[in-house]
């Protein structure tokens, strides 16, 4: 029996969504996805519930003989391959394509934290890649607690998957739990953060992976996308505690001469703005203390990671004025050290 175009299409989406073994669906749940996914790519396609039944059954039957598993749950039925290797599109790689996938896989498999992604070795070895030497290092910690953990998450992203994650704080030893729409896995300071949603109110929320106790995935949950690109968040913002009622702020700094080749070439943030002739010139009026070196204005939101970056330098950067708290709360914090080292002299 021939087959039209518009069946073809529904067959390829319908085969994606009976392979995925991270959710459970049922008739709706295939119907309301199948819409999503054709919607997404603008095909100006829309099915109803009786259409997705019948491609089941045609799916069932020869050629296609799909091992499609039907089983009870509550008062419906959920609907997947029974082989999780079985696809019915599978494509054979290009030439090209398989290079830039074996880059990829080593480069991941160079990610030490990554346990989860024992599979990779497994994987190489079925496409017949070859070992090779590492010619990219990334930055990692050995010893971050929970590393497994990353694995786990980036498998939860990827399939858009809502999760039961259980936490607790430095501060407070008592574990939480949280219903938790994951968006994005963050590195900073050689440590993981883990950003999403929480399903109560959909605020944006932080967790440290080092912080973590227990990741259940609830596959039941109808999984939340961010609205929006959630990644924009870090263009005002130094590491990643972002403040949604703080403003951005204006910074005056200088640095001494020793720090700032440092400075120059790895900025603070990427509103780094070196300040020359005129604008250079007043400062030097206005700070005669301050010999050689050079003034920068910063504009980002105060957070401690901030604060701790600008600290870093010791004497050889000075936040010189800011129209918020900065400059007050690096003050402070250098008052702070002052005491506790003046402390340890008495």
């Amino acid at each position: 029996m021939p087959i039209n175009k518009n069946a073809l299409i529904r067959y390829k989406y319908l085969d994606r969504l009976l392979s995925d073994h991270h959710h459970d669906y049922d008739m709706n749940g295939l119907t309301e996805k199948l819409n999503e996914l054709m919607a997404f790519d603008q095909l100006g396609i829309t099915v109803g519930v009786r259409t997705v039944q019948k491609d089941i059954e045609t799916l069932q039957l020869a050629p296609f003989s799909a091992p499609i598993e039907i089983t009870k749950r509550g008062t419906g039925y959920i609907y997947k391959y029974a082989n999780k290797s079985f696809s019915l599109f599978s494509e054979e790689l290009s030439r090209e394509e398989r290079g830039l996938l074996h880059e990829v896989l080593n480069t991941l498999g160079q990610f030490e934290g990554l346990a989860h992604f024992e599979w990779l070795e497994k994987f190489k070895i079925g496409l017949g890649f070859e070992d090779r030497r590492q010619i990219i290092s990334f930055s990692n910690n050995p010893y971050l607690k929970n590393p497994n953990l990353l694995g786990t998450l980036f498998d939860q992203i990827s399939n858009e998957v809502v999760i039961r994650l259980s936490y607790h704080t430095f501060a407070d030893a008592t574990v939480r739990d949280i219903v938790f729409h994951p968006y994005l896995l963050k590195q900073y300071n050689d440590r993981w953060f883990l950003l999403g949603a929480a399903d109560s109110d959909k605020h944006i929320l932080t967790f440290a992976l080092d912080r973590i106790d227990k990741v259940v995935p609830l596959p039941e949950r109808k999984y939340i996308p961010c609205p929006d690109d959630i990644a924009d968040r870090f263009d005002d913002i130094v590491g990643v505690t972002y403040y949604e009622n703080r403003p951005v702020e204006h910074i005056l700094c200088w640095v001494s001469d020793a720090s700032m080749g440092y400075v120059d070439t790895k900025p603070i943030h990427g509103s780094y703005t070196p300040l020359k002739g005129d604008a250079e010139q007043q400062l030097r009026t206005e700070y005669p203390k301050l010999q050689g070196g050079m003034f920068f204005t910063l504009d980002c939101i105060n957070n401690f990671e901030l604060i701790r970056e600008l600290c870093s330098y010791g004497k050889d950067l000075l936040v010189l004025r800011s129209d918020g708290t900065v400059a007050e709360d690096v003050r402070k914090r250098v008052s702070e050290m002052n005491e506790k080292y003046s402390e340890l002299r008495t």
